[in-house]
């Protein structure tokens, strides 16, 4: 089973990728979530974890949904995590998660991606940045694929050292509590109702109130409302002004 969190669409892609490799069933955790959360699952093939990187460690909201569930059968995992320039320890995080789970983790791997974190101080890639960064990547897609069809044993990710170890451990702590909320998202007047972020917000945080979406308190900032938007009307207070909003697309795969 192949597990994948995705608020832009490249865990998914890579998941459903991969999955070519050795045509086993993709499940969103996404859709999991927001229908209630955990349950048990049972493979006798190795569990994959397809999941984005937020500062640096699986997304929290990943972390409780595995907590709460139950996995039988097989005892590896897989776990393989895009990001827009490296996981640190994220590796270590994923191996204790999992110990914990009584599961060992024999692979991992981190995937670079085009970033889509829209809510720092920098711009995110133009589609022509976007399509080089996915273009270089699809070799190692692939060989993770292979790797994971023929049941090896792999660890794509370069030492992390001291630094690593601390923005996997404090700088993600600081990350969650003093960044993440949900407080500063807004629509302008081109918003038109069509409820879209409504219906894609995992944690079922967004209500819609007179035909225009309220957010809750309950936000991981996976980036699905506001890079997914059809007409670009949310914006989280000023800082994504103007900024370019992204989301996969088999476009980004074309000559």
């Amino acid at each position: 089973m192949i597990f994948y969190f995705s608020g832009t669409g490249n865990s998914k892609f890579v998941a459903s990728r991969i999955s070519k490799k050795f045509g086993d069933e993709v499940i969103s955790i996404n859709k999991l979530l927001k229908e209630g959360g955990g349950s048990t699952f049972k493979s006798e093939k190795p569990f994959v974890f397809v999941v984005p990187t937020y500062a640096w460690r699986i997304p929290r909201v990943v972390e409780d949904f595995i907590q709460k569930t139950s996995f039988e059968g097989s005892q590896k995992v897989y776990v393989i995590m895009t990001c827009g320039e490296d996981t640190q320890n994220g590796i270590g995080w994923a191996r204790k998660l999992f110990s914990d789970k009584g599961l060992e983790l024999v692979g991992f791997a981190e995937v670079v991606l085009p970033n889509n974190y829209l809510l720092m101080n920098e711009p995110l890639p133009d589609f022509e940045e976007a399509q080089m960064i996915v273009r270089r990547a699809l070799p190692q897609i692939d060989e993770i694929g292979n790797l994971i069809a023929e049941g090896k044993d792999f660890m794509m990710v370069p030492p992390h050292g001291l630094k690593g170890k601390l923005q996997s451990s404090v700088v993600n702590r600081l990350f969650y509590s003093l960044l993440v909320k949900s407080k500063g998202f807004s629509v302008d007047e081109t918003c038109n109702g069509c409820k879209k972020c409504n219906r894609i917000c995992p944690l079922n945080n967004i209500s819609i109130v007179e035909e225009k979406p309220i957010w809750g308190r309950d936000c991981t900032h996976c980036m699905a409302c506001i890079a997914r938007c059809p007409k670009e009307a949310i914006e989280y207070k000023k800082i994504t002004n103007g900024k370019t909003r992204y989301q996969f697309s088999n476009a980004l795969l074309k000559d």
